[in-house]
């Protein structure tokens, strides 16, 4: 079995009403594929929140399928093309590969340039020893990380020898609305060029995260149903042009039995506004 890392041991957070009794039982969770196998914690915050973090194993990476060429659907209330989306947008997506003295585990990452620039989340590369990128074509390079921001948890890396890469396109996230088709694109477990969809679920949504350390992560969220899980991280999140609105980065994920459940339909992305907004002072 792959040894996976946990980006934070203990994951949690809170929407606009952290104090609220109604919040199911639950864990908010970082989406960086975890964890060290002998992290099993529980967390209980403010007696609303609580979960656990177990260890998952990293699946050997997908390949992925090009979709017939067809155009991408722009105009709204339409049926989303999710095939031509993914076409267009899977060749700007990586699988960001970390690794320490004794653990290892995946993320994804968006190409900003043709010569190897990708941006992902600070979890995702935070603490790393080694960094490598996965391609969309199965070419695995080396990368370093050019510069890192723990308080908005975005990070952009400079992968190594390459060339000719497809930069991914970024729309104004202020155009988004609840109700708009989205999909998203990423590693969850691994498992790279996975493609899901779903909508925007509501906007401006405040979510706190621990960071490293004692420190918490807060910032304004794009909540999302489109299936986000452990790997998803730093990935995009597109709307039906295939413009990238957001960048995923935690779920919530209820517990059931003492264990842990995937994606239940409530994900968050960091807004591409906020995104380009730091790009440029980190790398």
């Amino acid at each position: 079995m792959t040894e996976t890392r946990q980006d934070f041991p203990s994951l949690r957070g809170s929407l606009d009403e952290p104090a609220a009794p109604a919040v199911a039982p639950g864990f908010w969770r970082r989406t960086g594929t975890a964890v060290t196998m002998a992290a099993l914690v529980a967390a209980l915050v403010g007696g609303a929140t609580g979960g656990v973090v177990g260890a998952l194993s990293a699946p050997e990476a997908a390949t992925s399928t090009a979709a017939a060429s067809t155009p991408v659907v722009s105009t709204t209330g339409v049926s989303l093309n999710v095939s031509a989306i993914a076409e267009k947008v899977l060749p700007s997506v990586v699988q960001v590969n970390v690794a320490t003295s004794q653990s290892r585990g995946v993320g994804s990452g968006v190409v900003l340039s043709s010569d190897g620039r990708v941006l992902t989340n600070n979890h995702v590369v935070s603490g790393a020893q080694q960094v490598s990128v996965t391609l969309d074509d199965g070419r695995t390079v080396q990368a370093k990380v050019l510069g890192a921001d723990a308080d908005s948890d975005l990070a952009v890396l400079q992968a190594e020898g390459v060339s000719g890469l497809t930069a991914a396109t970024f729309a104004d996230s202020d155009s988004v609305r609840v109700g708009d088709q989205v999909v998203a694109i990423g590693s969850p477990e691994g498992l790279q060029g996975t493609v899901t969809s779903g909508i925007v679920s509501a906007l401006d949504r405040t979510v706190t995260v621990p960071g490293t350390g004692r420190r918490t992560v807060s910032y304004q969220a794009i909540q999302t149903d489109a299936s986000i899980n452990p790997g998803n991280s730093g990935g995009p999140l597109v709307n039906a042009a295939g413009e990238v609105v957001a960048i995923n980065s935690a779920i919530y994920s209820p517990t059931s039995d003492g264990g842990e459940a995937g994606s239940v339909g409530i994900g968050f992305s960091i807004p591409s506004n906020q995104v380009r907004s730091l790009i440029g002072d980190l790398g």
